[in-house]
C-alpha cells in the first residue's frame, strides 16, 4: 500500500521546480496579452494621433475626432485593427521582458537580500532591452496594420494578419526591415521597463509597510505610481518609434523620409517643436497606465494563485 503512493510525491515536488524556470516568462506574457486586449483601442487611438499632423505645427488633433473618425469611417471594429499584432507582441516582448526583469529580481534577492534601487533599475533596463529586440517585428506589423487606414485607398496594404504582415513587409522590403526603428524601440521599452517595473517594485516595497503586504491596496497604489513614471519616460521614444516604423519606401525613388532615429528626432524638431515628442500625452497616459497596472496586477493575482497552489511566486 505504501508503496504505491511513493511516486506520488516525487511528482508533486519536482513540477513547482520545473515551473520555477518557466512562470516569471507565462505569467508575464498572459499578464500583458490581458491588458492589450482591453487596451487595444487607446492603443489606437494613440497612433492615430501621433502621425496626425506629420511635418507640420500646430495644434494636436483631438483624441474624441480621431475616435469618431474611425467609427464613421471604418467601423467599431476599427478599434481592434492589429489586434493580433498586439497580442502576438505581448508573447514576446512582455513575455521576455517581464520574464527577464522577475528571474533577475528572483537572483538578486536570494538568500533573503533586499535588491537596491540601483539594480532594480539596472534589471529592469537590461531586461527592457532585450525584450524590446525579441518583439520588435511585432510591434513593426502592428504601427503598419494601424498606419494602413490612413493611406490612399490604393496605397492601402490591407494586411488580413500579422502574419501576413510580417511575411509581405519580409518580401517587400527584405528580413532586417522587421527590426526597422528598432533603436528607439529598444530606448523606449529600456524607458519604459525603467518606469513601470522597477519603480513598481521600489513603490510596492516602501508601501508594504504602510498599507500591508500583498494587500490590494499596495498593489494598486504601486502600480498607478509605476503607470505614471512608465509614460513620462517612455513617450518622445514612443513617438520617434511610430514616425520610423510607420515609413515606408517612396514608390518611385525608393527613399525613406527619415534617415535614421536622430535624424528623425531632428526633422521633427525643426518641423513640429519640441512639444511634438509629448503630442498625445494625455491619451498616451490612459493607454500606458491602465495597460501598466493591469499588467502588473495581474501578474500579482497569477503569483498570489501560485503560490497558493505550489507554495511559491
Amino acid at each position: 500500500m505504501a508503496t504505491s503512493t511513493a511516486p506520488v510525491p516525487a511528482t508533486a515536488t519536482a513540477a513547482p521546480t520545473l515551473w520555477a524556470l518557466c512562470q516569471p516568462f507565462v505569467f508575464g506574457g498572459l499578464s500583458g496579452m490581458t491588458a492589450t486586449t482591453i487596451i487595444q483601442p487607446i492603443d489606437m487611438i494613440k497612433v492615430r494621433i501621433q502621425l496626425a499632423g506629420e511635418g507640420a505645427k500646430g495644434k494636436g488633433v483631438s483624441p474624441f475626432a480621431i475616435a469618431s473618425s474611425l467609427v464613421k469611417t471604418h467601423g467599431i471594429s476599427a478599434f481592434y485593427t492589429g489586434l493580433s499584432a498586439g497580442l502576438l507582441r505581448q508573447a514576446t516582448y512582455t513575455t521576455a521582458r517581464m520574464g527577464l526583469f522577475n528571474s533577475m529580481l528572483n537572483a538578486l534577492e536570494k538568500d533573503g537580500n533586499k535588491a537596491s534601487l540601483l539594480q532594480r533599475a539596472a534589471a529592469g533596463l537590461a531586461a527592457g532591452g532585450l525584450g524590446a529586440v525579441a518583439g520588435n517585428p511585432c510591434d513593426l506589423a502592428l504601427i503598419r496594420m494601424q498606419a494602413d487606414g490612413l493611406l490612399p485607398a490604393a496605397q492601402r496594404a490591407n494586411y488580413t494578419s500579422v502574419i501576413d504582415a510580417i511575411i509581405r513587409i519580409s518580401k517587400d522590403e527584405g528580413v532586417l526591415a522587421l527590426w526597422k526603428g528598432c533603436g528607439p524601440t529598444v530606448v523606449r521599452a529600456m524607458a519604459l521597463n525603467l518606469g513601470m517595473l522597477s519603480t513598481y517594485s521600489e513603490a510596492k516595497s516602501r508601501l508594504e509597510p504602510i498599507l500591508g503586504k500583498n494587500s490590494s491596496a499596495t498593489s494598486l497604489g504601486a502600480s498607478s505610481i509605476a503607470g505614471f513614471f512608465a509614460s513620462f519616460f517612455s513617450l518622445p521614444f514612443d513617438f520617434l518609434k511610430t514616425r520610423m516604423q510607420k515609413q515606408r519606401p517612396d514608390p518611385v525613388t525608393g527613399a525613406l523620409q527619415y534617415k535614421g532615429t536622430f535624424d528623425c528626432a531632428l526633422k521633427v524638431f525643426k518641423s513640429e517643436g519640441p512639444f511634438a515628442f509629448y503630442k498625445g500625452f494625455g491619451t498616451y497616459y490612459v493607454r500606458i497606465a491602465p495597460h501598466a497596472m493591469i499588467t502588473l496586477l495581474t501578474a500579482d493575482a497569477l503569483n498570489t494563485f501560485a503560490k497558493k497552489q505550489w507554495g511559491r511566486s
